[in-house]
């Protein structure tokens, strides 16, 4: 009878992993949030992918801005067999070898002071959004506790980080939620007209990811800076999309020659292992004392060790250094492409490895999305218009160019 019991189910996928029937499971088994096509993929190299139909795709997204290294860099292959060989997890009741030595790296790269640890976008954004709060409450002065943040912005799918996520799309059917208030994207005099001596922070994105692929207006980051400063309220930037180097330099706000109180990053900095930062100067290091904020998972030594060897092929490969040049070409590719196409191409904007394609009115960017996954060529979606280019820091110029040219083609077919 105990051998019965233990006697293993047989599993539908047993006989055969085609991509039909993983499709089949997939769907008879995932929770169905997402829209996902009829495909699997089961491997990577560099900019590259494949099916399980063993079809070939350009990887012109990288995950949403998160494979850096692209697909099994060795470094990063390597980095990860290594430390799962030594300690996978500790928790933060002890420190670990490679969060510190990951907390040093990160905190001199990026010019702030302290690192917090945790596994997303969305739990850094939610991180200092505490933070600027409990700063204040700290300081006695309980009534600042309202954050300004943009229309159009997004900033996770947490209650604290759809708040603030200027998107009523993302907000719809979660229930009420206060203590933001959401100005237009670039207007100076509406940001001012919102700040009042309630507010403990303003939270921004230097190139609106989610939203269009939308960069700040020149010197507008520079104004919030000031503003914050004089009114004594945090600076915080989203650079969950734009850091560790997809702009050109390790966080975009360097373009503008600012530093932030506070900044989040995730995607890129673990390069597909999951991992997110909050970091802060060191005026804010008491913010969050013992028991007011944690992560079960966060800085653990796997998480670390793969995010300390993309770091490294970030400054020893001069990768940052790659994004500016490289960007420079796809600006090029993507303009010439919207020249010979103004019918259908509205404009190019970005920056870095960090760009938009936007389609003009009566077009949809997911219309185009399934007749270049068709071609083989992988990209994601911006708001409705707006065609996102985010592909693997490592990707070569002519992958782009191949890329490129399959995007004239569908966009040419366009009626």
């Amino acid at each position: 009878m105990q051998g019965a019991l233990l006697k293993p189910k047989k599993l539908g996928l047993a006989m055969s992993h085609t991509q039909e029937a993983l499709v089949q499971s997939a769907q008879a088994h995932l929770y169905q949030n997402y829209r996902q096509p009829p495909l699997v993929f089961v491997r990577g190299d560099g900019a590259e992918l494949w099916d399980a139909s063993g079809k070939r795709y350009l990887d012109l997204f990288a995950g949403i801005a998160v494979s850096t290294l692209g697909h099994a860099h060795p470094r990063l292959v390597r980095a990860i067999a290594e430390q799962a060989g030594k300690l996978i997890h500790l928790s933060n009741y002890f420190y670990n070898e490679p969060n510190i030595l990951l907390a040093e790296k990160l905190c001199a790269l990026a010019r702030m002071d302290r690192a917090f640890f945790c596994n997303s976008g969305t739990e850094a954004i939610e991180a200092c959004l505490k933070l600027a709060r409990r700063h204040f409450f700290a300081a006695g002065e309980v009534k600042r506790h309202r954050v300004i943040a943009f229309e159009n912005s997004f900033h996770g799918r947490t209650l604290g980080a759809l708040a603030a996520t200027g998107q009523a799309k993302y907000r719809e059917g979660f229930g009420p939620m206060g203590g933001v208030s959401h100005v237009p994207y670039g207007d100076m005099a509406r940001v001012r007209e919102a700040m009042g001596d309630d507010v403990a922070a303003i939270l921004v994105e230097p190139i609106q990811g989610e939203g269009g692929v939308l960069p700040a207006p020149p010197g507008f980051l520079k104004e919030l800076r000031a503003l914050t400063t004089q009114t004594g309220s945090l600076l915080i930037l989203d650079e969950v999309q734009t850091g560790v180097g997809r702009s050109g330099r390790f966080l975009a706000c360097e373009h503008e020659d600012i530093r932030p109180d506070v900044v989040a990053l995730a995607k890129a900095l673990g390069g597909g292992v999951p991992i997110g930062a909050m970091l802060c100067t060191k005026a804010f290091e008491g913010a969050l004392p013992a028991g007011t904020h944690g992560s079960t998972f966060g800085g653990n030594p796997l998480a670390s060790a793969a995010a300390l060897a993309v770091l490294d092929a970030l400054t020893e490969d001069k990768l940052m250094e790659r994004a500016a040049v490289l960007g420079q070409h796809l600006t090029q590719g993507l303009r010439a492409i919207a020249e010979r196409h103004p019918k259908q191409v509205e404009q190019v904007r970005g920056r870095g490895l960090l760009q938009a394609m936007v389609l003009r009115e009566g077009y949809e960017a997911r219309q185009v999305l399934g007749p270049l996954k068709d071609v083989g060529v992988l990209l994601t979606a911006a708001g409705d218009r707006a065609l996102r280019f985010s592909p693997p820091l490592v990707i070569s110029e002519a992958l782009l160019d191949e890329g490129m040219g399959k995007i004239e083609q569908v966009i040419g077919a366009l009626a």
